[in-house]
């Protein structure tokens, strides 16, 4: 007996020797230092300044930086006395245990069996993830799996440091709360949820996941609020876990004047995913939408998918905010591959009118469309060819049916001169068939009614640049650019011979100056023999910066078969230009113009100005443009109103400091005197809240209805929940 008393003597000496591990080092003691948990029948491991013995009673009491693990779990205290008789530890004074997940419990008075599994705590507390705190007067825990716990509180909030004993900014508290460690939800009963430690919503019941979970099932924060459109209403979701790869929220939200129930399923695949976002209703008669997508990969070069929008009414997805609100919706199906330096995707598109605005028979079908880009690698004489093919084949109920193949092919081959001169020479072939019937209605509006013909333009450019840079205050840069272009003569805008299906929006601007064509597609070619001219300065002085460009179009071939106004329908083209000034991080100014090439009338003025610092800062936009191009393709004849001007201009401001960020913004159109829509928002987050509230309210008409306002306000809880109210 002495030999044992003395080798126990042995042991805890040598035990009370041993370094004392830190917190960032007690994940590794829970696992034995080997990466495999010890076993469940293993004794406690130990060490403490001081271990006394007291035989005839059985307690081995360790004081003094006490810090014992067993069964993956750690416990540290000041003082531990073990019971050998009745297999209980009581640990006191800055009780802390480590859970195997990485939970931390503290607490100024516990009792642990069952291995620490089972336990009794006074005054416990706990660190969860994603900044969470739990504490309670009590609490037990039952197979390290249950914490019954009374008058728990909980919250995201840090305390203040300098004022502990303020309540934070939100606090959850509950007469008794439940830690369900294995479903990892919090339960609680009696609840109250305080702000800044006042009452001001209870439940009787309520829950919430763990915060280290990313997906359980359960109701989400409501919504309450009220509409002009549907009334009062209170929407309730419900968050529903499938399985590891797959879930839905189902969302009713009932109204006095209208209601619905959605359903988002999402779904993960090991090789693509999908969405569906679905919903019947009641709004002014029985209602319903779907916006279905999935994008699947079908090998490591080719994907294929879809993209589904349907619904009822316009005034429908207007009512409920549906994210695709809009008075015509798109339907796609597709496939797309890609490969070094080369794209090739088929498509099928299908258009649906939800507004009384749109007709129906109007709207094209492309069943289907192809498309392919190969760009190569430098050739044996430096230069380097893209290829493009376009096939596509539209038909409308009322309208153009066509059928069309194209293809582009281009050469590039730059050159520099002795004198740091630069240079490209494009070499380009543009060629396309058609087979057209009813060429004399919309959008064509030919005098014939069947079209198949085939076109094809070469072009031949060279392009030079001559950039001088002088070096003293700041550096300088002068660049004249120098376009030269030949081609046969291209059909006009209006030309009743070839449809027109992708060169409706005809611009020219800086952007264009020094574009082969200037119809943004294959249907229409400019053609002719050009010379397209510009000057590019730049100077730069430390952080400031000013660019500019000034630049103007001559052609031999003019044609008379193109839009008015549309700046290059004379020998001599009208004038465009771009400037942008930067001299600071907090200013940046850019703006573009055309001019009248007779008479220097503004014909398009586009600005943008940013000024300021993120602690508030004003942004400001413009725009003019003497026409509208986008109502021509709706007309046999140009109407009136391709005549009214575009003239708006759109002021914002927006401020962030601390945990405050604010916002507004407003739009007018300077042509009808007349508002285009204005807005507000104001968020503030910190650890462990988001409040947001915005107002924006709409004034031009949406299929008739003059208007609209939408307020809304919205709360946060991290790791609990979002709830809101909606006026709109």
């Amino acid at each position: 007996m002495l030999r044992r008393l003395l080798c126990l003597a042995l042991a805890v000496a040598a035990l009370a020797a041993l370094p004392v591990p830190s917190l960032a080092q007690l994940a590794a003691l829970t696992h034995g230092g080997g990466g495999q948990p010890f076993s469940k029948q293993q004794p406690v491991t130990f060490t403490a300044d001081q271990v006394q013995y007291d035989r005839d009673n059985g307690l081995v009491t360790a004081t003094g930086h006490v810090q014992a693990w067993q069964n993956d779990h750690v416990l540290m205290a000041d003082k531990v006395t073990f019971d050998r008789n009745t297999n209980v530890a009581a640990a006191s004074g800055h009780v802390v245990l480590v859970e195997p997940d990485g939970q931390v419990l503290f607490a100024t008075y516990a009792e642990l069996t069952q291995g620490m599994r089972d336990a009794v705590l006074r005054g416990m507390r706990a660190i969860l993830a994603e900044n969470g705190k739990l504490a309670a007067n009590g609490a037990r825990r039952i197979g390290a799996k249950i914490n019954e716990m009374s008058r728990a509180v909980y919250s995201t909030c840090d305390v203040c440091r300098k004022h502990p004993e303020q309540p934070p900014l939100w606090q959850l508290r509950a007469r008794t709360a439940v830690d369900d460690a294995e479903h990892k939800r919090i339960e609680y009963e009696d609840a109250l949820l305080d702000i800044y430690g006042v009452p001001v919503f209870y439940m009787p019941y309520f829950w919430n996941a763990e915060p280290s979970v990313k997906r359980a099932s359960g109701f989400l924060m409501p919504s309450i609020g009220s509409s002009k459109h549907i009334g009062p209403f209170f929407a309730l979701p419900y968050y529903w876990v499938l399985d590891p790869s797959s879930d839905v929220t189902i969302t009713p939200t009932l109204g006095t004047k209208a209601g619905q129930v959605d359903a988002l399923y999402r779904r993960r695949f090991n090789d693509g995913r999908l969405t569906i976002d679905t919903a019947l209703g009641y709004d002014n008669g029985a209602q319903a939408y779907i916006d279905a997508k999935g994008q699947f990969d079908y090998n490591e070069n080719w994907r294929y998918g879809f993209d589904i929008e349907r619904a009822t009414s316009s005034d429908y997805l207007r009512d409920f905010r549906i994210p695709f609100a809009a008075d015509v919706l798109n339907d796609e199906i597709y496939a797309e591959g890609f490969g070094v330096g080369a794209y090739s995707r088929v498509d099928l598109h299908a258009y649906q009118s939800v507004d009384n605005s749109v007709t129906q028979s109007n709207l094209p079908y492309a069943l289907p469309r192809y498309e392919y880009s190969f760009f190569g690698e430098p050739d044996a004489l430096g230069g380097r060819s893209s290829f493009d093919v376009q096939a596509f084949n539209v038909l409308r109920g009322t309208g153009t049916d066509t059928l069309r193949p194209g293809m582009r092919y281009q050469w590039d081959r730059p050159f520099v001169g002795d004198l740091g001169e630069t240079y490209k020479l494009t070499v380009r072939l543009d060629a396309a068939a058609y087979s057209a019937r009813d060429m004399d209605e919309q959008p064509n509006f030919a005098p014939e009614d069947t079209v198949s013909t085939a076109k094809a333009q070469p072009t031949v450019a060279l392009e030079a640049h001559w950039p001088l840079i002088r070096d003293g205050g700041g550096q300088q840069l002068i660049e004249p650019i120098v376009q030269l272009i030949a081609a046969p003569n291209g059909n006009s805008y209006f030309d009743p011979k070839v449809p027109n299906e992708d060169s409706f929006d005809l611009q020219f601007n800086d952007a264009t100056l020094f574009s082969l064509n200037r119809y943004p597609g294959l249907d229409r070619q400019e053609g002719g023999l050009r010379a397209n001219v510009g000057l590019h300065g730049a100077w730069y002085i430390g952080g400031t910066t000013f660019d500019a460009l000034i630049g103007q179009s001559y052609k031999e071939h003019v044609s008379d078969n193109l839009p008015p106004e549309s700046g290059f329908q004379d020998h001599v083209s009208d004038i465009v230009a771009r400037a942008s000034f930067i001299p600071t991080d907090w200013l940046d100014l850019t703006s573009r113009f055309r001019f009248d090439h007779k008479n220097w009338n503004v014909d398009y003025a586009e600005g943008l100005a940013s000024v300021g610092r993120p602690i508030f800062r004003v942004t400001g936009g413009y725009l003019y443009n003497n026409v509208d191009f986008y109502q021509i393709d709706t007309q046999p004849t140009i109407p009136a109103s391709y005549f009214t001007p575009l003239n708006e201009i759109q002021l914002g401001a927006s401020t962030h400091f601390g945990h405050w960020t604010f916002s507004a913004s407003g739009s007018r159109n300077l042509q009808n005197h007349s508002m285009i829509g204005a807005g507000m928002n104001a968020t503030f987050e910190n650890e462990c809240l988001i409040f947001n509230a915005s107002f924006y309210r709409r004034y031009t008409s949406f299929n008739g209805d003059n208007g609209d306002t939408t307020l809304l306000f919205q709360i946060t809880l991290k790791t609990v929940g979002q709830f809101g109210f909606n006026a709109l």
